[in-house]
């Protein structure tokens, strides 16, 4: 194979792509049926857009890169389009298809990668940085590592069973890394997960592994449910554009910072298959709308299996087939608990950070909005509102050095969306 990688090499990408993101099985529905929707119908909706999304990106654009509804979107559509705006669900997912036609539009015409292109560099070495936090975070989290602290806002969680097993599970995984075991990031959650189970039993722990049933039927209810007219008017506009600019920020930010992050670069030095891998993310909204679930979009965890080796379409056409199964298996998932997962979310954190150095903090007309980026993604659990603060940082800076010029008229445009969607906000 081309790009310095082999057939089992992209396999175990793939597979540890999946396992670090499989989570959204369980979750999305979880949140999506807070609105009233069916949990086995988002269930299965949400196993829908994973593979047919993730195939896509993988035989047509030939990205590394899973494509699965995203988290913060599924929590607006639930909790500021449906219960905060009081819009129906069935005409919340009205606006997911209309935006995603949106979105479609804009990566035909090659209209969102002119938007890749205007983002500048040092803002795209922090994005990735910043990514990398985020991912970190989120495994810390996930292990109770790091905890909400009403004097401290965060601190240090309890020394839990379920804790120190991600704390060996970190050290295990790290070493294997270390060591350049092939696979060693699989490997690691593998080792994690077995060490779970007798814990399980033990402390009844749910975060650890425990026995629970394998089998469950698919729920294709929410099929074309979506209301299509009532979600054009005028009062739903509101919500189509926030899944526009949230979506299509997220996915440019996670896409952007994984090919910096990943050397998965054109001859120009642009993100590989930027029009194709932005149209499979536009189709992925469009079926999420059709099959009922909130947008989809490139994820961040695909991170993991890049740095297993993962540099082709394979890896995430693997991550797509093995999604398929979980019509039928969804339960199974329990099995990996998020300890296990953790580990390779923080290692990962650690790989991403290597751009930063290509960032020059001497001058500070560009250092100063790339640190507000990089740390906003963290600090604010978001994406979005890092590269958003990230563009307005940039542009202010460069006006007061004297330098427009360097801002683009894309970049213009940019900044007055990021300005819309924060007073919509």
């Amino acid at each position: 194979m081309t790009n310095r990688t082999t057939a089992s090499t992209e396999i175990l990408a793939g597979i540890s792509t999946f396992l670090a993101a499989s989570y959204i099985i369980v979750v999305n529905p979880s949140i999506l049926s807070q609105t009233g929707m069916p949990f086995s119908a988002v269930l299965t909706a949400t196993v829908l857009v994973s593979f047919f999304s993730s195939l896509m990106m993988g035989l047509y654009a030939r990205n590394p890169i899973l494509v699965a509804p995203g988290m913060g979107l599924n929590a607006f559509f639930t909790f500021s389009a449906v219960l905060g705006m009081k819009v129906s669900w069935q005409v919340a997912l009205g606006a997911v298809f209309w935006s995603g036609v949106i979105f479609l539009l804009l990566s035909v015409f090659n209209i969102r990668t002119y938007i890749v292109r205007a983002i500048p560099r040092p803002l795209r070495y922090a994005i990735a940085a910043g990514i990398g936090l985020f991912i970190s975070l989120i495994g810390l989290a996930n292990a109770h590592m790091i905890t909400a602290h009403p004097a401290t806002m965060v601190g240090m969680g309890k020394l839990t069973p379920a804790l120190l097993t991600f704390i060996v599970g970190l050290f295990i995984m790290a070493g294997l890394v270390l060591r350049k075991v092939k696979g060693g990031i699989l490997l690691g959650i593998v080792i994690t997960t077995i060490l779970a189970w007798p814990l399980g039993r033990w402390w009844g722990d749910e975060m650890l592994v425990s026995g629970k049933e394998i089998f469950s039927r698919p729920d294709f209810s929410l099929l074309f449910q979506l209301d299509m007219v009532h979600s054009l008017k005028w009062s739903v506009a509101p919500v189509i554009f926030s899944f526009v600019f949230t979506d299509m920020f997220d996915s440019l930010s996670t896409f952007v910072g994984l090919a910096e992050a990943a050397d998965l670069l054109d001859a120009d030095g642009e993100p590989r298959n930027v029009q194709r891998s932005l149209i499979t993310d536009a189709v992925a909204t469009v079926l999420a709308g059709l099959t009922g679930s909130s947008p989809g979009t490139a994820y961040i965890e695909s991170a993991v299996g890049i740095e297993s080796g993962g540099r082709t379409g394979l890896t995430a056409v693997t991550a797509a087939l093995l999604f398929l199964p979980f019509l039928f298996l969804a339960p199974l998932l329990s099995m990996v608990p998020s300890i296990a997962t953790a580990p390779a979310l923080v290692l990962v954190g650690v790989f991403m950070m290597g751009p930063v150095i290509k960032i020059n903090w001497t001058q500070l007309d560009e250092a100063i909005p790339a640190f507000i980026a990089m740390v906003l993604i963290p600090f604010t659990y978001s994406i979005t509102q890092g590269i958003v603060w990230g563009f307005l940082s940039w542009t202010l800076l460069q006006v007061m050095a004297g330098k427009v010029r360097r801002i683009s008229p894309a970049l213009w445009v940019i900044d007055i969306f990021s300005i819309l969607a924060l007073i919509i906000q």
